[in-house]
């Protein structure tokens, strides 16, 4: 965790993500309580602040590795069962 956050930022942010531990910390919109889910999480943070998003994953020893566009993804197998 941050040494340099503070009780207020605890009761004043809505979401607080620890990138050494990879964890959320708090989550919640609007007084609701968000599944601490980091993974999805950044993902939609990611999209928007980008920039941010890898420079904290760099800073804390990560890197984010996108899937190759061109090879192609497994698929689930269909059930032939019948």
């Amino acid at each position: 965790m941050a040494r340099s956050l503070k009780a207020r930022d605890h009761q004043t942010a809505n979401v607080i993500l620890d990138f050494r531990t990879l964890s959320v910390l708090k989550c919640s919109m609007s007084g609701v309580t968000v599944p601490r889910d980091f993974d999805r999480i950044v993902e939609y943070y990611h999209q928007h602040y980008e920039s941010t998003i890898t420079r904290l994953f760099k800073e804390n020893g990560y890197e984010i590795v996108k899937p190759d566009p061109t090879t192609p993804q497994e698929q689930p197998a269909e059930n032939t069962a019948g």
